[in-house]
């Protein structure tokens, strides 16, 4: 029964990593493909190791470590793919505003300025 129970849980586990993809094609800008590749796969991922984990109890500890490593390392590294995104200054579209970032000293224009001042 545990099986069957772990291998429904890690199947709705890969429909939001399907779920997931097909955001990822039908989104149109890089923020909300961030959105929808780091929410789905989050979910998914701990979906999948949560269904592992039920199907095999003696890896239940360390799914549930890498559960909250996923947890905690998926929204940070998103946020720092927006931070490049909004860096990059793509066409963000009117819906956009207004840019909150905009305040904030540009990420591309300060990496080359810092490397300077180290020599």
């Amino acid at each position: 029964m545990a099986e069957i129970l772990g291998a429904c849980i890690s199947l709705v586990g890969a429909v939001f990593f399907l779920l997931s993809a097909i955001g990822l094609l039908r989104m149109p800008d890089a923020f909300t493909r961030m959105q929808t590749g780091t929410k789905a796969t989050t979910l998914g991922s701990i979906l999948f190791l949560i269904g592992i984990g039920v199907m095999r109890p003696d890896y239940l500890g360390r799914t549930v470590l890498l559960a909250g490593f996923i947890a905690l390392t998926n929204p940070v590294s998103s946020n720092a793919l927006a931070r490049a995104a909004h860096g990059f200054r793509k066409r963000l579209g009117a819906r956009l505003e207004p840019d909150a970032l905009a305040a904030d000293e540009p990420i591309a224009a300060s990496a080359p300025q810092e490397a300077e001042h180290g020599d």
